[in-house]
Formats: C-alpha cells, structure tokens, sequence
C-alpha cells in the first residue's frame, strides 16, 4: 500500500472526504460505488466497485466466443476498464483504463459500428493510437437502465470490414451480460 500523506477527519455523519486529485488518478466521479473491506492489521480500504466485474469469469468466456465465432479482438468493459479480453495481447489490454471515447459511447448509450474509410476510429484504451484499428465495433452493456460497461470487438487486419453481422453478435453479448446483472 503506498502512503499519500494525506490525513482527514470523519465528520459527526461518519464521512470522510476523498481528496479531489486521488479521485482524479483513480478516475472515481460522484455516484460511484465504493467497496468497502477490512484487514486484520486494522485498515480499511476503499476499492471502486464495478458490478460487471462480479461477472469476470464469464466475461472471458463470452469474449473468447466472440473471437472464436468472429476471430476478431473481443473484450469486455465496465465503466472504466478491461475486464477481459480474448484474440488480443492480455498485457496490451487487461485492466488497463478505458479510453474517454469508449466512456463516452457508454454514457451516450451509442453503439459504433466503423470500417476503415468509413468513419473515424475511436480510441479503445488510455494512450491508444486509433489509427492502428480498421474496423471496430463498441457496445454498451445496459443494465436497469444504466450502462455499466461495454463489448467491443476490434482489429488490425488491413481491409477488415465490419457490420450487421458483428453489430448484432456485440449487442447480443450486452444485452445478455445486462440481463445477468439483473439477476
């Protein structure tokens, strides 16, 4: 655990405030949901709550039959990052941040269907070139009204074409996935 130096009171409600640039670094907004859990030396922690996480393993089989039904890269979001990923590099991709233009479909519940020549490319992780991708799809996965992750299936093929079909197997994948949060 690494100390930040910083100390704060709990207030008579049983409050605490979390400083404005952790929230920042740990991209945390107001109306997440935290969990909270202890340790035996005492210590409490606070870990940004991602309810499509609860569905990890299932999220790496969905997306390893996606690539295997489309061979193209599958992976599977919540809000903020890679929860898995199949027909793509684990370290490239797993659990790294998403990028504000995957959030911004989630929060827009916009589906994107682009091919190279055809639209621009949209970033798919933090520090992503978009211009590496020639096709892409980005799903959100809507649960009670709330989007709450994403599936997107990209590639790097030159020429690599998308559409219905790969539309229609991505939004099935989110409305299953948003069905299984449900329940």
């Amino acid at each position: 655990m690494k100390a930040t130096g910083i100390v704060r009171r709990i207030d008579e409600l049983g409050r605490v405030v979390i400083p404005k640039e952790i929230r920042r670094t740990l991209r945390i907004r107001e109306g997440d949901p935290l969990e909270i859990f202890t340790d035996r030396e005492g210590e409490v922690i606070l870990k940004k709550y991602s309810p499509i996480g609860e569905l990890g393993d299932f999220a790496k089989e969905y997306a390893e039959s996606l690539f295997h039904a489309l061979n193209r890269v599958a992976l599977i979001c919540d809000k903020d990052t890679v929860i898995a990923v199949s027909g793509g590099s684990k370290k490239e991709y797993m659990e790294r941040p998403v990028h504000e233009d995957v959030e911004r479909c989630m929060q827009d519940r916009e589906k994107m269907v682009i091919s190279a020549g055809q639209g621009e490319m949209q970033g798919i992780i933090d520090g992503d070139d978009p211009s590496r991708y020639t096709a892409q799809v980005i799903v959100p996965i809507l649960s009670a009204g709330d989007a709450i992750g994403a599936v997107v299936m990209v590639s790097r093929e030159p020429g690599d074409m998308v559409g219905d079909t790969e539309l229609k197997v991505c939004e099935t994948a989110a409305h299953f996935m948003g069905k299984q949060m449900e329940n």
